[in-house]
């Protein structure tokens, strides 16, 4: 496989680039002083840290060498290549995982599938599978880890989660998955945490039907959003374009059932599998 057909979203080429930066700066190096000192340019070294180049074999063992990490970097780059069936992610997606894991509040949309934090393990291999990936059983667990947010002792984050009524009724997998996943749905609907609603068809035009995105809140007041389409995703920071996803939320969630009509209808939902 060449360096040029691994995506640069590649988890490993993403740890390479982080320990590549730990490393130089705890050493007291710019990137031309480590060039320099390991024969390579100032852009190379900059690539590798931007993920915009795959790292050599040679230019990982030469950092292990020098930084004396007993294998680190080589290791890492055996791994970067262990991902050639990994999916190339939408841009701001592992940004976004990472955020995802401290939020104290999160308020999800979603237009076609159930959310990753709410999909159960057969329902995410369902999608996961047809992408052709051959990282199906990694790419599953990863997501299943997501879902520790919701059950952590010491601050469970607080989700609304809200989906249109098309989720409900789209087949993934099979039958026995689909049921599943609505039985896990209703039941994790009862944690004190999680608030549950369904936009209905009867609900007509709306604002999601322009497409699923996340609203996250942190301890420090601050907030993020994510947004997904077919083909690219985006991780937003900046506070005005965030007040416009959270006002959205709320639009969408005007159009819901309250939380009993929305377990009638995910009962209604099995009863018609």
């Amino acid at each position: 496989m060449s360096a040029s057909s691994v995506p640069y979203d590649n988890p490993a080429i993403v740890t390479f680039a982080k320990e590549l930066e730990a490393w130089r700066r705890a050493a007291g190096l710019n990137k031309k002083e480590l060039a320099d000192l390991l024969g390579y340019t100032d852009s190379y070294v900059g690539q590798i840290e931007l993920r915009k180049n795959t790292p050599s074999e040679d230019f990982a063992k030469a950092l292990d060498t020098f930084f004396k990490t007993n294998g680190l970097f080589h290791r890492l780059w055996e791994r970067i290549f262990d991902f050639r069936g990994a999916v190339s992610m939408p841009p701001g997606f592992w940004e976004y995982v990472e955020r995802e894991k401290v939020v104290t509040t999160a308020r999800l949309f979603s237009l076609t599938v159930f959310n990753g934090l709410f999909q159960t393990e057969e329902y995410a291999r369902a999608i996961i599978e047809a992408t052709g990936t051959r990282m199906v059983d990694e790419y599953v667990a990863r997501r299943m880890e997501r879902q520790a947010i919701l059950v952590r002792e010491d601050q469970p984050v607080r989700v609304l989660y809200t989906f249109d009524e098309s989720v409900l009724r789209r087949m993934v997998g099979s039958r026995e998955v689909q049921r599943g996943q609505l039985h896990a749905l209703l039941e994790v609907g009862e944690r004190p945490n999680v608030m549950l609603n369904v936009v209905p068809h009867a609900a007509g035009y709306y604002l999601g039907l322009r497409g699923s995105f996340t609203v996250l809140g942190f301890e420090d007041g601050s907030h993020a959003a994510y947004s997904e389409a077919f083909g690219g995703g985006m991780l937003i920071e900046d506070p005005a374009r965030v007040a416009q996803y959270a006002m959205d939320y709320s639009e969408i969630r005007g159009c819901t059932c309250h939380v009993e009509g929305t377990r009638s209808l995910i009962r209604l939902a099995l009863e018609e599998l």
